[in-house]
C-alpha cells in the first residue's frame, strides 16, 4: 500500500506540539483592524489549540494517526 500523503493546504495552516496537540492561528485578523481595540489584535497573535471535533480530521491530513 503507497504512503499517506500530507495534505499539503493544511501543513501550512496548522502545527503538531511536541504533546500531539494541532494548533491553529487565529482568524478576523487580516482587515478591517482600525475598528478592533489593540488588546484584540494583540490577541490574534497566539495561537490556539483545535477543537477536538475537527482534530480528528485534520490529524488524518497531515499523515498522523
Amino acid at each position: 500500500m503507497p504512503k499517506m500523503k500530507t495534505h499539503r493546504g493544511s501543513a501550512k495552516r496548522f502545527r503538531v506540539t511536541g504533546t500531539g496537540k494541532i494548533m491553529r492561528g487565529k482568524a478576523y485578523k487580516s482587515h478591517i483592524l482600525e475598528k478592533k481595540t489593540a488588546k484584540r489584535k494583540r490577541n490574534f497573535r497566539h495561537e490556539t489549540e483545535v477543537a477536538t471535533s475537527d482534530a480528528k480530521v485534520i490529524a488524518r491530513n497531515l499523515g498522523l494517526r
